[in-house]
């Protein structure tokens, strides 16, 4: 399969493209031999080492078989579905969306009936929940050695200043760090409705970004399991930890906080005694692979993992309105985005 990377920000660029680059090395039967193809209208045309850059999916359609590609969807959240409008238009039916899936719940909406109706197999960028950290948790969890788990809770921090004052969009904090919270808080103790939330702007000297400076939010599953989830996008440090407490003991767990290190660690105290481990875990590069791996099969198998994804989106979109933050533009007194689709003609 040939590959389409719809957006080249942080996104696109740093994340979806080297691990493509990782996984094509490592899996070759997966992908076609030929450069992958990349738009981003918003941008200028740059030059990237085994890429082949062009400025609209119009000539990107053009140089490779829809049908028979994979397209990443790697544009802000607020017009990922119109993104996927167009690439449906154009006869694309496999597509990877970066989390979360959608902006709010109107959105959501618009892709579940895209999907539908076209017939796109769609498979949300959740590398966390294929993580070797991850599977770590949830064989503690499911394994029964450390008894039921009580509780949840997540430390997700970084500066996010600079991304934030240069790059504006409509983007709040609760869709940053916290889909992978919810993701993974969902994947460790089931189903879940929010008892609160709570957001910040981001403030420096006399700049304002509205909701941008960090997001909270709690969980109460129907297991009985409590998770409380925070994201601080002002801290000076690089933080994503993760403490799951059980009957007999507790475990805590460090993700890789960039891209510029691929290795995670666990510390696991029961019964008084330490564990500590650490692990070689590049997320992205195994989402990658697996992802392509579903395209190669027969029917939907990626329907699954899209249900699950609309249960973040439709979490955090709660949130959102608890933190009277109406997931409606007009409803915010904000214009809506311009379509997208025009701009990627």
């Amino acid at each position: 399969m040939r590959t389409l990377v719809v957006g080249l920000g942080r996104a696109g660029a740093e994340l979806h493209l080297p691990a493509l680059a990782r996984a094509r090395a490592s899996v070759r039967q997966l992908f076609d031999d030929r450069p992958v193809v990349a738009c981003d209208p918003r941008r200028p045309l740059t030059e990237l080492p085994g890429v082949t850059v062009v400025g609209s999916l119009a000539e990107a359609a053009a140089l490779l078989d829809p049908g028979d590609a994979v397209a990443h969807v790697c544009t802000p959240p607020a017009v990922r579905a119109e993104v996927v409008a167009e690439l449906a238009e154009r006869g694309f039916r496999n597509v990877v969306v970066e989390k979360p899936l959608a902006a709010d719940t109107d959105d959501l909406a618009r892709v579940i009936r895209l999907r539908r109706r076209h017939g796109l197999r769609v498979a949300v960028a959740e590398p966390w929940l294929t993580s070797v950290l991850a599977e770590r948790l949830v064989g503690l969890v499911r394994g029964g050695s450390m008894g039921e788990p009580r509780s949840v809770s997540m430390e997700l921090n970084k500066p996010r200043f600079r991304r934030t004052l240069s790059v504006p969009d409509q983007s709040t904090a609760f869709d940053v760090e916290l889909p992978h919270g919810v993701g993974l808080a969902l994947r460790l103790a089931g189903s879940a409705r929010v008892t609160h939330a709570a957001g910040f702007d981001l403030v420096v000297d006399d700049v304002v970004v509205p909701r941008m400076g960090g997001a909270r939010i709690g969980l109460r599953h129907n297991s009985g399991v409590r998770t409380e989830i925070s994201s601080d996008l002002t801290s000076p440090v690089r933080e994503r930890r993760i403490t799951v407490e059980f009957e007999r003991g507790s475990a805590v767990g460090h993700f890789a906080v960039s891209d510029e290190d691929d290795h995670a660690q666990l510390t696991v105290l029961v019964n008084g005694h330490r564990a500590h481990e650490i692990m070689r875990d590049d997320a992205m590069t195994e989402w990658v692979i697996r992802a392509y791996r579903l395209f190669h099969g027969s029917g939907d198998q990626h329907a699954r993992g899209f249900a699950f994804a609309t249960d973040v989106v439709q979490l955090l979109s709660v949130a959102k309105n608890i933190c009277a933050e109406p997931v409606v533009p007009a409803a915010r007194g904000e214009s809506t985005p311009g379509r997208v689709a025009a701009r990627l003609r």
